[in-house]
């Protein structure tokens, strides 16, 4: 469980690490009373970068193998 939890922080890291985060607005707490009144959340100008992904038709050499089998002598 442990192990789980360290690679799930780790890959959060990289993955925030990889944006380039600004904050646009401040946050605000709201006035509690019976009803949540105003407040307000931050918000965030987060640019990340830009992946393409894509594929491509490729020939590869692949050697030609010969296979024995075994005799049984077994049989005769």
């Amino acid at each position: 469980m442990k192990l789980i939890f360290k690679t799930l922080a780790l890959v959060s890291c990289i993955g925030v690490s990889a944006c380039d985060v600004d904050q646009t607005k401040k946050g605000e707490m709201p006035d509690v009373d019976v009803t949540a009144n105003g407040g307000q959340l931050p918000e965030y100008d987060v640019d990340a970068p830009e992946v393409k992904v894509g594929t491509e038709n490729k020939t590869v050499q692949v050697p030609t193998v010969e296979v024995e089998s075994a005799k049984d002598d077994s049989k005769e």
